[in-house]
């Protein structure tokens, strides 16, 4: 099947084909998809809903109103109509979008990828440089932004003109702001069918989110997305109709856009999106109020939950419907999956993914969990354990991890993508070990990895330890230069409320963590913070805290 995506920008920066990894289409499922030459992953999402039964069933809720899939569909199609017939965007333009976790973004993004645009979306915290660093990468001429988040990127425009309009939406007062995307889209009719799309086609665009400095731009296709469908919510998630999602991570990012969106729609679920951003109280609260089945949060969110969640509980008398918690993101600590199982009674469905992936490829169900693992290789992926020469190692040995499927990394005009992809393999970064049985266990990100006098130390190991003290609420743990033993443990601390941060207090983490894992692990400096440097999806930025 021909492309149907007219502007090239995006295609033809994409990696040589020597530098693309090798996609596995090894299922039934991913056989099936991989034979259709042509795929619009809304089309599939949205518009065969009905096909199921699903067009009466309601997709997406917040306070204020509930749409069901049909109502979606006519939204969509009206929104898709003024990209195409009034911006005269064609496929493959890049659309940037910029909102929170809202219906109306979830519309504006299926509008975009339903026409064949390319959808761009962007973090809401962002500022007016960083938003124009992505203005500057991926040369959207049209912005679809939340009307409560136009200054900054006003002010990035300025610098970037090659993005000449900007059009709000969830606009306070539809009727009042004609130009509005809302009030567009009331003018036209609904008809308008899904861009017939390769499936190599491009959907979208995710920038990583920092981490280690400067994003780099992901790029998926439609046949990756729905691929994506196929493995980990099939084989792991196996989410209902029945099922009311909901969560912190934004749609910006591609674990929120999987959990939030994707992977809902393909379930015939419902999302709840809330007025007003998350706190752990609020999210504990609307868990309680809403009937929420799923929820996906980061690992640091459920701790700081945990509390709220036991309060709710005894206050209504009854335990919240909840019946699946997703944590990703960053390392899953055992004290938090142990503290949030005491909480709720629920075992944490951990998971480890990659912008570059899309999402996740190692994972365990509720059943399967194995203490102080993320689980196994999520069926059709296939995953390995090596050294610096791509080797594999023996079982029980720390080693970079490796990883190919039916998705994998495609950076847009990097010469990072030879650093991720080395002969067909995706190398997202992390240091793990695996056991006889095939589970896979955390020890840091590669680059973390702290050797101290000869002996390996993984960094989220140590912060484990710590975050089973009492006082501890929050913890990062970085190595530190020395001249005697090359590198030490270095650990910075956010204390619960009523604990000092004074010499005593170090002297008790210090000894905390020797009874508690090996001696030599321990951090033989500590220092005190009353924050830790986190990206907006939560992830520890530990690179700041080396600087």
């Amino acid at each position: 099947m021909n492309s149907a995506q007219t502007d090239r920008f995006v295609h033809d920066r994409l990696p040589s084909a020597g530098q693309w990894p090798e996609l596995l289409f090894d299922l039934p499922e991913l056989r099936a998809l991989h034979a259709r030459p042509q795929l619009n992953l809304v089309e599939e999402l949205l518009d065969k809903a009905a096909d199921k039964s699903w067009a009466k069933r309601p997709l997406l809720r917040s306070p204020q109103r509930t749409l069901s899939y049909a109502e979606v569909k006519v939204q969509v199609d009206r929104m898709a109509q003024v990209l195409i017939e009034d911006l005269h965007l064609v496929p493959g333009n890049r659309v940037l979008l910029r909102g929170g976790n809202s219906i109306g973004m979830a519309l504006a993004w299926l509008a975009v990828v339903k026409a064949g645009l390319v959808a761009v979306a962007t973090m809401p915290l962002l500022r007016a440089k960083e938003l124009g660093e992505i203005i500057a990468t991926a040369q959207p001429s049209v912005a679809l932004c939340d009307a409560k988040l136009l200054d900054e990127l006003v002010l990035a425009q300025q610098q970037h003109p090659v993005l000449h309009t900007l059009v709000p939406f969830n606009q306070p007062n539809e009727s009042n702001e004609p130009g509005s995307l809302e009030a567009r889209a009331a003018q036209k009719d609904g008809h308008f069918a899904a861009c017939p799309t390769a499936s190599s086609d491009i959907a979208l665009m995710a920038f990583t989110s920092g981490t280690t400095g400067k994003p780099k731009a992901a790029v998926h296709t439609h046949l990756d997305v729905l691929a994506a469908c196929e493995t980990w919510p099939r084989h792991m998630l196996q989410a209902t109709p029945d099922d009311l999602v909901m969560g912190s991570p934004p749609l910006a990012f591609t674990f929120g856009l999987g959990g939030l969106l994707i992977f809902p729609m393909w379930a015939g679920a419902c999302i709840y999106f809330p007025d007003i951003g998350y706190t752990p109280q609020a999210m504990a609260q609307l868990i309680h109020d809403t009937g929420a089945t799923i929820c996906y949060t980061a690992p640091t969110f459920y701790r700081q939950m945990a509390p709220f969640m036991e309060e709710e509980t005894a206050k209504r008398g009854h335990a919240a419907k909840l019946r699946l918690c997703v944590s990703a993101g960053e390392g899953l600590p055992d004290a938090t999956r142990q503290l949030w199982k005491s909480a709720t009674g629920l075992e944490m469905v951990d998971g480890i993914g990659a912008t570059e992936m899309f999402h996740i490829f190692i994972s365990a169900s509720p059943s399967q969990v194995r203490r102080g693992a993320i689980g196994t290789v999520v069926p059709g992926y296939q995953a390995k354990v090596v050294d610096e020469a791509g080797v594999e190692v023996p079982r029980g040995t720390v080693g970079r991890l490796a990883v190919k499927g039916p998705t994998g990394c495609r950076y847009m005009g990097d010469e990072r993508q030879k650093n991720y992809v080395k002969d067909g393999w995706n190398y997202p970064g992390d240091a793990f070990t695996q056991d006889a049985d095939g589970y896979y266990f955390y020890q840091s990100r590669a680059d973390d990895m702290i050797i101290t006098a000869g002996y390996n130390v993984g960094a989220p190991e140590v912060e484990d330890a710590l975050l089973k003290h009492p006082a501890v609420a929050e913890c990062g743990v970085i190595g530190q230069s020395d001249v005697e033993r090359g590198m030490i443990v270095k650990a910075f601390c956010v204390l619960k409320p009523g604990f000092a941060g004074d010499a005593a207090m170090v002297k008790t983490l210090q000894d905390f963590v020797k009874a508690s894992i090996a001696p030599y692990k321990y951090p033989r400096v500590v220092e005190f913070l009353d924050k830790l440097p986190r990206t907006e999806t939560g992830k520890l930025q530990r690179f700041r805290l080396k600087n």
